[in-house]
C-alpha cells in the first residue's frame, strides 16, 4: 500500500536446543568446582566417613526431588526466565522481582564468582603466582563488614574468565551451547575416570582400612548429628545447584514441554550418582584426615596425587579447570535470560530486554551480569561466596515449590504436559527438607554460640538482607517507571 512504512522484523530468541543440549546444560551447570573442593570442608565438619557419604546421599535425594517437582512448572510455562516466571504466575510481580533481584545481586552472580575463583584456584597449581595471598591492589573494605576488598592475582584471573565467557555467549546461542557440550562431555569423562580409578583400580589399602573399619564413627544419630549434617550440606548443595538453569533458557529449547523436564530428571540423577561415587573414590585413596587437610581444600588434586604422584596432581587440576570453565559457561548463558524476562516486564533496565539482531542474544543482560559478577569476585573467598548464595537460593526453591501447590489450586485448567511425580508428597517433602536445612544454615553456620549478633551478621543473614533490600527497590523502581512513562521523560 502506498505510504506504508515497513516495520523492522522483531528479534526473537531462537529455539535451537535439543534434549542433549538441555541435558548438557543441566549437568554442565551442576558439575563445576564443588565436587573437587567442598568435601574437605564437609569432612572437617562431620569428622566421619559415613556422615560424609550421608551428606552427599541426602543432597542427591533432595536435588532429584526438586527437579521432579520443577518439571511440572517448566513444562507448563516454557518461557525465558524460568523460575522468575513461575513465581510471577503463582504469586505476582513482587515475589518474582525479589527472586530476580536476588539472582542478580547474590545468587547467580555469586555462584558464577565462586566458580570463577575456583577456576583461578586450580590454575594456581600450574602457576603458583596465582594465589589469594598475592595481593595486587588493596581497594578498601566491604561495606558493613570488616573484610578487605582486594584485587589479587587469583580474582584477577577469575575476572578475566568471566569476561571471556560473557563475550562467548554474546556471540550467539550455538556458540555458548557448543562450549557447554564440549566441556561437559570432557569433564564428565574425567570425573568418571576418577571414580573408576579410585574405587577399583588404584585404591589404597591404608585409606580403605582407615575409612571403612569404623565407617560411622562420630555418628550418634541424635538431633545434634542432624544439625551437623544440615550445616555441612552447604557445600554439597552448592555443588549440586544450578540444575534449574535450563528453565531460564526454556524459550530456546525446541520442544520445551517434553525436553526440559526430561533434562532436569536425567541430569540431576546422573550428577548425583557421579558425586556420590566420587566421594567413595576419595575415601578409597585418601584417609579422612587427608580429605580434611587437602591443600587449599583441593581434594580432587590430592586424590590425583595419591594415585599418580606429582603427575596426578596436575592431571586432576587440568580436569578441574575444564570442569569449572564449562560450568561457568552454563551459568553465564542461563542467568542473563532471567534479567531479560524481568526487563520485558519493566522490572529491569529496558536495554536488557533487547536482543542482538545478529546473534539473537540478550547481550545487555549478559554484560550487566558480567560486570556485577566481576565486582563480587573482589569481595569474598570461595567459602564466603558459597554462604552468601546458598541460604538465599534454598529459600526461593521452597517458595517456588509452594507456587506449584498454589497454581494447582488457582489455575486447575492450566495446560500441564508433565505433572510433578509423587504430588503432593514429594513436593511437600522437598519443601520440608530444604526448609529445615535453610533454618539450620541460618542458625548454626558459622559454628559458635547462638546469639543475636550472629543472627544479623552471619553470611546467611547478610544474604537474606540483600534479598529483603529488594522490597524498597521494587517500589522505587515501579515509581520511577511510572514517571518515565510520561512523554518527554527518559526511560531506563
Amino acid at each position: 500500500m502506498a505510504g506504508t512504512v515497513a516495520q523492522p522484523a522483531r528479534v526473537e530468541l531462537v529455539r535451537g536446543l535439543g534434549l542433549l543440549d538441555a541435558t548438557m546444560i543441566v549437568m554442565g551447570s551442576m558439575i563445576g568446582s564443588g565436587i573437587f573442593i567442598v568435601s574437605a570442608d564437609i569432612a572437617r565438619q562431620v569428622s566421619s566417613p559415613g556422615l560424609l557419604i550421608m551428606v552427599w546421599v541426602a543432597t542427591g535425594v533432595i536435588t532429584v526431588m526438586g527437579a521432579l517437582s520443577y518439571g511440572e512448572l517448566s513444562a507448563a510455562m516454557p518461557q525465558a526466565g524460568g523460575q522468575y516466571v513461575f513465581l510471577r504466575e503463582a504469586f505476582g510481580p513482587l515475589p518474582s522481582f525479589l527472586y530476580g533481584w536476588a539472582m542478580f545481586v547474590v545468587i547467580q552472580t555469586g555462584t558464577i564468582a565462586a566458580v570463577a575463583v575456583a577456576f583461578a584456584k586450580f590454575l594456581g597449581v600450574f602457576v603458583p603466582g596465582i594465589a589469594e595471598s598475592n595481593v595486587l591492589l588493596p581497594l578498601g573494605r566491604i561495606p558493613f563488614t570488616d573484610r578487605p576488598l582486594l584485587l589479587t592475582t587469583q580474582n584477577l584471573v577469575a575476572i578475566v574468565s568471566i569476561l571471556l565467557l560473557t563475550a562467548i555467549n554474546c556471540r550467539g546461542l550455538r556458540a555458548g551451547a557448543f562450549v557447554q557440550n564440549l566441556f561437559t562431555i570432557t569433564k564428565t569423562g574425567a570425573l568418571a575416570a576418577l571414580i573408576v580409578l579410585g574405587c577399583f583400580l588404584m585404591r589404597r589399602p591404608e585409606a580403605i582400612a582407615a575409612n571403612f573399619t569404623d565407617f560411622w564413627r562420630g555418628a550418634d544419630w541424635s538431633l545434634v548429628t542432624a544439625q551437623l549434617v544440615g550445616v555441612a550440606m552447604v557445600g554439597s548443595l552448592f555443588a549440586s545447584d544450578a540444575w534449574n538453569n535450563i528453565t531460564f533458557t526454556a524459550a530456546e529449547v525446541r520442544n520445551p514441554e517434553r525436553d526440559v523436564p526430561r533434562a532436569m530428571a536425567l541430569g540431576t540423577v546422573a550428577v548425583s550418582l557421579f558425586y556420590l561415587l566420587a566421594n567413595f573414590a576419595y575415601l578409597a585413596v585418601l584417609p579422612l584426615a587427608g580429605i580434611q587437610n587437602a591443600a587449599e581444600d583441593r581434594v580432587g588434586s590430592a586424590a590425583g596425587a595419591a594415585m599418580f604422584g606429582p603427575t596426578g596432581l596436575y592431571l586432576l587440576a587440568a580436569a578441574i579447570l575444564i570442569s569449572t570453565f564449562g560450568c561457568n559457561n552454563g551459568l553465564v548463558l542461563a542467568g542473563a535470560r532471567i534479567y531479560y524476562a524481568m526487563a520485558k516486564d519493566g522490572l529491569f533496565f529496558r536495554r536488557a530486554a533487547e536482543l542482538n539482531p545478529r546473534f539473537h542474544t540478550p547481550n545487555a543482560a549478559l554484560i550487566a551480569q558480567g560486570i556485577w559478577t566481576c565486582i563480587l569476585t573482589l569481595g569474598g573467598t570461595y567459602s564466603q561466596l558459597l554462604d552468601y548464595c546458598m541460604f538465599s537460593v534454598l529459600i526461593f526453591y521452597v517458595i517456588t515449590i509452594a507456587g506449584l501447590f498454589v497454581l494447582r489450586w488457582t489455575r486447575p485448567q492450566m495446560k500441564r504436559p508433565y505433572k510433578a511425580w509423587g504430588y503432593p508428597v514429594i513436593p511437600a517433602a522437598y519443601m520440608f527438607l530444604v526448609g529445615y536445612v535453610s533454618l539450620v544454615i541460618y542458625l548454626y553456620k558459622p559454628a559458635g554460640d547462638l546469639g543475636w549478633r550472629r543472627l544479623v551478621e552471619g553470611d546467611a543473614a547478610r544474604g537474606l538482607l540483600l534479598v529483603l533490600l529488594g522490597i524498597p527497590v521494587y517500589y522505587v523502581w515501579r515509581r520511577l517507571q511510572s514517571r518515565n512513562a510520561v512523554p518527554g521523560r527518559v526511560r531506563f
